[in-house]
């Protein structure tokens, strides 16, 4: 009976502090205050104030990545002059103890106050700016959190610097540049642009979509936003829902600038400001926004089950970025020609296109695709001279995967289902129903389902393995055959890529089984001659007269010493694939093609 009650007496206790740490959780308020006086200099000054915790002492943390870009950045390094006072302004003892953390000795006082400046000239879609131009801020490069209170709500407030009238954010109004969050993932996930920007409006799906337009670009406003709306709503289509109550695009229209980063309900955007004004560089940019928007529902809400909750002070590893980002690849250049931007030629164009990319990919053959989504972390965001060798893109060729698993399925349900059916089934599992992530075994129990026919193949050979699909085999659903154009061909490939520099010409890249590379050739030799002639910027053309299986002599300098090598040329392994429509297609062919294509039967 004594063991009885003293067991009662823990129990009690335990709840006691469980409860009595989740009231104080609770009673704790959280507020940012983010100021720029000097803009020019390049750095955001941050206040973080946490009020009610009353605790010994209170570690700041900073993200050491961003959600959507998966290499670590080390954001700490740009921190400075962090200091810590109470409520009085009276110091409090902090120190540093390791690379992204700050204990605050705060002795249980009732607030504790942390200043840091951060130092903002990287101007890309997962970092942050400032200059005296605009400031653009990515949440987890700037705000630190307080351990333990990530899921508190709070409140964010903007001083934007002296003529700047304008901030465009995710974040929810609760007055001029005052803003409140949910807890600290939302803060992160909310990207700010702020400055004199452009803002332009549009509704689609019945949400209004702002668009903060930073700089200048040769883009027709009403062209743009009629356009953007119709990507949108095609996207829309896909899910059958838009689980947002508002969204903001911001676009960086720069000199020379490309990709985008997507957020719960916002995403930022940063193109070359010229590139408007050609078809090719505005159905890229529609293509962008596509991309981009379908992570509303891929990546954002449906998720491989490692991606949500973050872990911002470590690597988040998956198998699965083939799905979050190769799929969504898939969907952009779909979505863009359901809307009408391409012709049917110019789609089927595009996706034979990516398949010769990826075929073309010596690294296809070394990397399976899961590994790829599991190694972004140390390799896709630091590529190599070896690179294009040793890997394959998890966009590219997961975009490529994705046709495959979109025929499979149409052949399968005789035209009835597609990939559409799979990501809505996916979406409303895992996300709405269960909502939790998603494994790689559950993503391939999704396609059986729908389908009704087993990937344990796929998977084992497409996704884990690195064996070469028989296109043909999938694309003949829709009555379609991919022809290598290249074939019969005996054309040479030296295989190595040059540039000239200072006028010399410097090797850059070497293929894998290539002439130059079972020749010798290695990146950074200085192509000196072949066979006895200066070499210039016309290699291409000294090479056009020579047959597979001639040797040339070529003289390189490698750290200054001269050497020769006799190189065997090879013959040019490439595929260059286009689709030719089978003759006679039967009745199913025809419906898979047109349903795929959004062809009318009329």
């Amino acid at each position: 009976m004594l063991r009885h009650n003293q067991f009662k007496i823990s129990l009690l206790l335990t709840l006691f502090l469980t409860f009595g740490s989740a009231a104080a959780a609770l009673a704790a308020e959280l507020r940012y205050t983010l100021s720029m006086p000097e803009p020019h200099t390049h750095y955001f000054e941050v206040e973080a104030e946490l009020s009610g915790a009353k605790k010994k002492y209170v570690d700041f943390t900073m993200p050491v990545w961003a959600p959507g870009s998966y290499l670590i950045r080390e954001f700490p390094k740009n921190v400075e002059s962090f200091q810590a006072t109470d409520k009085s302004g009276s110091t409090l003892r902090s120190e540093k103890i390791d690379k992204n953390t700050w204990r605050v000795y705060s002795n249980r006082a009732d607030v504790v106050r942390v200043k840091y400046d951060v130092y903002a000239y990287e101007l890309s879609v997962r970092t942050s700016f400032l200059d005296a131009s605009h400031g653009y801020v990515n949440g987890t490069s700037i705000f630190m959190y307080p351990e333990g209170y990530q899921d508190l709500n709070g409140t964010l407030v903007v001083k934007p610097y002296t003529g700047w009238t304008t901030v465009s954010t995710g974040l929810k109004s609760t007055g001029k540049f005052t803003y409140t969050f949910p807890n600290y993932d939302i803060l992160a996930d909310s990207p700010l642009e702020i400055g004199t920007h452009k803002v332009l409006t549009f509704t689609a799906a019945g949400v209004p979509h702002e668009v903060a337009m930073y700089g200048e670009g040769n883009y027709e406003e009403q062209r743009l936003l009629a356009d953007m709306k119709k990507v949108v709503e095609e996207a829309v289509e896909v899910f059958g829902e838009l689980p947002v109550e508002r969204y903001v695009f911001i676009v960086h229209n720069l000199e020379r600038g490309g990709g985008g980063l997507e957020h719960l309900n916002s995403t930022t955007l940063q193109t070359s400001r010229l590139n408007y004004g050609t078809e090719s560089g505005y159905t890229g940019f529609l293509s962008l926004v596509a991309h981009e928007y379908f992570h509303l529902w891929n990546v954002k809400r449906l998720r491989p089950l490692a991606l949500g909750p973050f872990d911002y002070n470590k690597e988040n590893y998956t198998t699965l970025l083939w799905v979050s980002e190769g799929i969504t690849s898939y969907y952009d250049d779909l979505i863009v020609h359901r809307a009408d931007f391409t012709s049917v030629d110019r789609y089927l164009a595009v996706v034979a296109g990516s398949i010769n990319s990826v075929e073309n990919t010596p690294g296809n053959k070394v990397q399976s695709v899961a590994e790829a989504s599991f190694d972004a972390w140390i390799k896709y965001y630091r590529r190599n001279e070896n690179s294009n060798n040793a890997e394959v893109s998890y966009y590219t060729k997961g975009g490529v995967l994705g046709h495959l698993l979109n025929m499979e399925v149409m052949e399968a349900t005789k035209g009835e289902k597609s990939l559409d059916d799979v990501m809505r089934y996916m979406y409303q599992r895992y996300y709405k129903d269960l909502k939790r992530g998603y494994t790689e075994e559950e993503f391939k129990q999704g396609l059986q389902k729908v389908a009704g026919r087993n990937f344990d193949a796929f998977f084992r050979d497409f996704v884990n393995g690195t064996k070469t699909p028989d296109y043909n085999a999938y694309f003949d659903a829709a009555g379609l055959q991919l022809v290598n154009t290249n074939e019969g061909s005996n054309a040479i490939n030296l295989g190595a890529s040059t540039a000239m520099s200072g006028g010399k010409l410097l090797v850059r890249g070497v293929n894998r089984g290539s002439s130059a590379w079972e020749g010798g050739l290695n990146v950074n030799d200085e192509i000196v001659s072949v066979n006895g002639a200066r070499a210039g910027d016309d290699l291409e053309r000294r090479l056009a007269s020579m047959n597979v299986g001639d040797t040339v002599k070529v003289v390189v300098s490698r750290d200054g010493i001269l050497q020769t090598l006799d190189v065997k040329l090879l013959k040019d392994q490439s595929v260059r694939y286009q689709f030719m429509r089978v003759n006679n297609p039967t009745e199913t062919q025809q419906k898979i093609f047109n349903k795929w294509l959004e062809i009318s039967n009329g």
